[in-house]
């Protein structure tokens, strides 16, 4: 279990997270929703150490992450960012930097390494394309490409911030099923998603944030059975029973 105890975080004299009190789970895929500037991209920040927080203590399984080193932590929790560029390198070249937390001195793949690189490009529908360029890829290749460098982390735990910003509706849908089939087989999957009906159907587990806090946690269909979403984005979210859709309205 991943958690956040008491954590206070941000920047400057106004914290972006007051008292932030949360668990995540393995084999769970828990997305994180809220209005642009709630907190979410801190929250994620915060719990893989990129961003410090001012009070409060972070844990792995029962560990201290704050006692950890950076590597140590690379080991636990994988954390993709949002807008990620596209290095001049090929498939392979960026899954295998996900082991570097893994490689001793020299850092030099192991036979090891590769197998782990090789596994998760075929987890992700991506060892076709483990030769060609990154740059030669669609942005949904791409996005699967990361996930991949993600999971030959061998972490218990990926965090991503937006993963689906920028790519179609069909990379959208493709890219979420392979997250689902992550937290199914084990990893415990965090995810800052605006999209709501991507949100709403694909998750175990609704985080909503507003202003630095949680305002609401709990399964999909209780969060919707709220009327937190209305309160919160000012919309009405709908599900269509028959055709199991969300969708949503002014």
């Amino acid at each position: 279990m991943l958690e956040l105890k008491k954590v206070t975080s941000g920047c400057g004299k106004s914290p972006f997270l007051k008292d932030i009190s949360v668990s995540f789970e393995k084999e769970m895929f828990t997305s994180v929703i809220g209005p642009n500037g709630s907190g979410k991209s801190t929250l994620l920040k915060t719990a893989v150490g990129i961003v410090t927080p001012e009070s409060g203590e972070l844990f792995a399984d029962g560990e201290s992450l704050t006692k950890m080193k950076h590597k140590e932590t690379a080991r636990i929790i994988a954390y993709l960012s949002q807008g990620k560029g596209t290095p001049d390198m090929t498939v392979e070249q960026l899954v295998l930097h996900g082991r570097f937390p893994h490689l001793g001195y020299p850092r030099r793949y192991t036979e090891n390494d590769r197998r782990a690189a090789l596994d998760a490009m075929e987890k992700t529908g991506v060892a076709d394309y483990a030769d060609r360029s990154l740059s030669s890829l669609s942005g949904g290749m791409r996005q699967n490409v990361y996930i991949a460098m993600a999971l030959a982390q061998g972490t218990d735990y990926i965090l991503l911030d937006e993963p689906t910003t920028y790519l179609d509706i069909s990379h959208q849908l493709g890219l979420m099923n392979t997250l689902r089939k992550l937290a199914d087989s084990g990893k415990g999957i965090v995810s800052v998603l605006h999209d709501l009906p991507l949100a709403f159907t694909f998750s175990d587990r609704i985080i909503v944030m507003n202003e630095g806090k949680i305002v609401a946690d709990s399964t999909p269909n209780t969060i919707y059975n709220s009327d937190i979403i209305k309160s919160v984005f000012g919309i009405t979210l709908d599900f269509n029973k028959t055709e199991k859709i969300y969708s949503y309205r002014f």
